[in-house]
This record gives C-alpha cells, structure tokens and sequence, in this order.
C-alpha cells in the first residue's frame, strides 16, 4: 500500500500476543499469509514463554478481520486458548513495510 492508497483511510497500529498451542504449528507463516491477504503491514514472533507475539498496522477494518483470525482461526495445526491485543492507537500512516517473521 503506498501512501496514496492510504488517503481518507483511517489506519490503525496494534499490539497482540497470542496463547495456546501456537509454536510449532506454521503459526509465524499463516499469520504473514493472512496479514498480507488483506494488505496489512507488521511482524510477528515467537517469544520464550511459548506465545507468539506481533504487530499489525492497516486500515482500521482489515485490522479488525485480523484480530478475529488472531483470535478463532490461526493456523490448521494451532489451538489458540486466547488473544490480546493492546496499545492499539490511530496512525497517519503506516510505520512499517511488508509483513516479516521476527527470530
């Protein structure tokens, strides 16, 4: 998305960390799959407690259809108990570019 796509758009950035069975099942790849499905920007890594944890910046609606996905769908082997999503605030424009899995 350039910056002129983005015009009149209302973006948003948020936060989330994600808990159940989510390390080991392609939930990294699934996620980069999704949020660039629907023309978002952010990263996304495991972290050593056994989440995943990332950040996603888009328009406000393709953020809000992630977060669902987040939540209730993940990827086919992963067993998602819950999500949470935090600092999530208004942008001007998106602060990242593409979506990449962070080691």
């Amino acid at each position: 998305m350039s910056e002129g796509d983005s015009a009149g758009v209302k973006l948003v950035s948020v936060d989330f960390e994600v808990f159940g069975y989510v390390q080991g099942v392609c939930f990294r790849m699934y996620t980069e799959r999704e949020g660039l499905r629907l023309g978002l920007v952010g990263w996304v890594k495991n972290t050593f407690r056994g989440t995943v944890q990332g950040q996603i910046q888009g328009p406000a609606d393709m953020v809000e259809e992630m977060k669902v996905w987040l939540r209730q769908e993940g990827s086919p082997s992963s067993r998602i108990t819950r999500a949470s999503f935090t600092n999530q605030r208004a942008i001007d424009k998106l602060e990242l570019t593409g979506f990449k899995t962070r080691f």
